[in-house]
């Protein structure tokens, strides 16, 4: 099925202008130049490692972007719901983000300053400060590091363990924090590497079968139980490390209770909790930081992703009581990124100034709202769920039966095939989850309603075709009930 001209696409349109010598060496000048995209889309294959999933998964070469749209190198205009893997609050190339880029650039200031208050610096941090919850801003330490998240996780955990002098960890299941199991035991000694696995509240797949409020707080009374054991092997630990939604875990949001309650547990306990930030940051869920919706104040945050404004920049904030390190003890090559500071900048007071997070929340409860309609439809769809423009849809084995009482297996083969048609139907998903069966939405916050209702149908259009082929046996049609659908007729 075809997209229209009108919903974002110029199917076998040509890319004119775009004449260079193409990467392997084989370009010609002149008369029978040949695009330098081309041969692109065959060499990912021979070139990329099995883990670089994009590269496989996705064979769409960008050659021009700007806001929720990528143009390929074979014409065709794609709706990106990925948002570089949630790196572009804004979208491709806003013009604000550009504007900081070209001025830092013209200005000739130095493009890399480790730790040097620079004028980009400072007026980076003081906008970041200007958005945190004010219980931490007022206390706030601000330390920059490495340029990935996985960086600012391994700094987070460094710091709590030099302030407390312990050593273990706390962090729920599904958590990757940078590769999490990488990131949080690679610490060289056994004492270092110890790191209890909790298990992270979800109604869906509850990990006590009953979900709701009773799961979070079975949830939380394990963690007590763990914290208070005074028995031989289980030493206080330096930290609690959590996501307020975990994203690659499956789109699965923490409960505003069961939040709390794991502030309640830390603070009573002197263990500094540390919220992981980079995906739900920077407007993402509705509130500027997802940590609001709780009305929890965390003694760390690690931030990355969007908060670089589409440039590599990660950043730890704590509170001034945990500033335990000796000058020079924590020190990255590629801390002062001058570049991902200016559009950063730009990035935050554009979001805070036009209230973009307050509009994600109320585009992002409508477009589930919508979306749920599909759990009804198809037998296929387990769950919709999510925060904001953070959505996932899991997608289940149709023709099983539910495990016990619980949901039916997860179905990565589906989700896999929902991508796919997505693709074919100019709309970039992405695919996660713990069993790599969520189908997730990231579009950038500047999303329109127009753009939003494009989307949606581009999806249930996927769902649909992806249900013909493997239809619930067991289902009982509803004549009554009609497919999703936010525009009239839907894509064409």
């Amino acid at each position: 099925m075809a997209v229209t001209e009108s919903a974002g696409t110029t199917a076998g349109r040509g890319t004119e202008g775009t004449r260079a010598t193409s990467g392997d060496g084989d370009g010609r000048d002149g008369a029978g130049a040949r695009p330098a995209h081309e041969g692109v889309p065959r060499r990912p294959p021979s070139r990329e490692p099995a883990a670089r999933t994009y590269a496989h998964a996705l064979p769409v070469v960008p050659v021009r972007a700007r806001g929720l749209t990528i143009e390929g190198a074979d014409g065709r205009r794609y709706l990106d719901c990925s948002s570089g893997a949630g790196t572009l609050a804004l979208g491709h190339n806003h013009p604000v983000v550009l504007e900081a880029i070209r001025g830092a650039l013209d200005s000739g200031a130095p493009l890399h300053a480790p730790d040097l208050a620079t004028p980009v610096r400072d007026a980076f941090t003081t906008e970041l400060l200007r958005t945190l919850p004010p219980a931490l801003a007022d206390h706030a330490r601000v330390r920059f590091c490495g340029p990935t998240g996985a960086d600012a996780v391994a700094t987070a955990l460094e710091l709590v363990r030099a302030a407390t002098g312990r050593t273990g960890l706390l962090a729920f299941t599904g958590a990757p924090h940078g590769t999490a199991r990488a990131v949080l035991e690679a610490a060289g000694d056994a004492d270092r590497a110890r790191v209890a696995w909790l298990p992270y509240p979800q109604d869906h797949r509850c990990p006590f079968g009953v979900g709701g409020e009773r799961g979070a707080e079975l949830g939380a009374r394990l963690t007590e139980s763990l914290l208070d054991d005074t028995g031989p092997g289980t030493p206080r630990p330096a930290g609690m490390i959590l996501e307020p939604v975990q994203g690659e875990g499956g789109v699965v949001p923490a409960p505003d209770g069961w939040l709390r309650r794991m502030r309640e547990i830390t603070a009573a306990r002197a263990i500094p909790l540390i919220v992981d930030e980079a995906r739900t940051g920077v407007g993402r869920t509705g509130r500027f930081w997802a940590v609001e919706h709780s009305g929890v104040v965390p003694d760390v945050m690690v931030l990355s992703r969007a908060i670089g404004g589409s440039l590599p920049l990660a950043v730890v904030v704590h509170h001034e009581d945990l500033d335990a390190w000796q000058p020079g003890r924590h020190a990255s090559a590629f801390r002062g990124n001058q570049l991902a500071m200016a559009a950063g900048t730009a990035t935050l007071a554009h979001i805070r100034e036009n209230r973009l997070a307050e509009r994600a929340g109320e585009l992002g409860a409508r477009m589930l709202g919508l979306l749920r309609g599909l759990r009804q439809e198809y037998a296929c769809v387990g769950d919709v769920r999510g925060r904001g423009l953070m959505i996932g849809v899991e997608l289940v084995r149709p023709e099983d039966p539910p495990i016990g009482s619980g949901p039916r297996p997860a179905a990565p083969g589906l989700a896999a095939a929902v991508r796919e048609e997505c693709l074919r139907r100019g709309l970039i998903v992405d695919v996660g989850g713990r069993r790599a069966a969520v189908v997730r939405l990231l579009p950038p916050l500047t999303l329109t309603d127009e753009q939003a209702d494009a989307v949606l149908d581009r999806l249930a259009d996927a769902v649909a075709a992806v249900a013909r082929e493997r239809p619930d046996p067991h289902r009982v049609p509803d004549e009554g009930t009609e497919p999703l659908r936010t525009t009239p007729g839907g894509p064409s």
